[in-house]
């Protein structure tokens, strides 16, 4: 039976973190349904600022063309403690805006204040070794951003009605 198409269902497509560094650019990414975000690796961070949009443009261009598709962007703003911005925060912002330019996807950013010490933690519960887990740390710190995001999104009503 078709439904119809109302706000109340929602089709559900994949979301890319993003975490920016000096060196890398780690990449996550979302189950179809929005709930989930999981590693999915990382690039060199090239220094010049359009190389390194030129990269993940690339890499959100193949991500979109795969069946589940890809509906948005999230980059992780980097902070203070005291939530106030320092110097990797004008870098990223600029990161965020030639994003914006480039690609035809909404771009949002999240609060990425100890996402890294928190992947940090995650993976040392899974791997002893630290060459590992530093190989793994910047999808792994665009994972947890990517949740972070997905987590504090409301409540989507879900697709099929069960009364109770």
């Amino acid at each position: 039976m078709d439904r119809p198409a109302t706000g109340r269902y929602s089709v559900a497509v994949r979301m890319l973190g993003i975490d920016v560094g000096a060196r890398r650019i780690g990449l996550a990414l979302s189950d179809p349904s929005g709930a989930l975000a999981t590693p999915l690796g990382a690039l060199a961070a090239p220094p010049r600022l359009e190389t390194r949009v030129e990269a993940v443009v690339r890499e959100i261009d193949r991500l979109a063309q795969d069946e589940s598709g890809l509906g948005g962007v999230v980059v992780g703003m980097p902070r203070g403690l005291d939530g106030r911005p320092h110097a990797q925060t004008a870098r990223v912002a600029a990161f965020v805006e030639a994003l914006r330019r480039s690609v035809g996807l909404p771009v949002a950013v999240q609060d990425e204040r100890l996402t890294s010490r928190e992947a940090e933690r995650r993976l040392a519960l899974r791997e002893n070794d630290w060459r590992r887990r530093k190989r793994k740390l910047d999808a792994a710190a665009a994972a947890v951003i990517l949740q972070d995001y997905l987590d504090a999104r409301p409540v989507r009503p879900a697709a099929a009605g069960g009364g109770g």
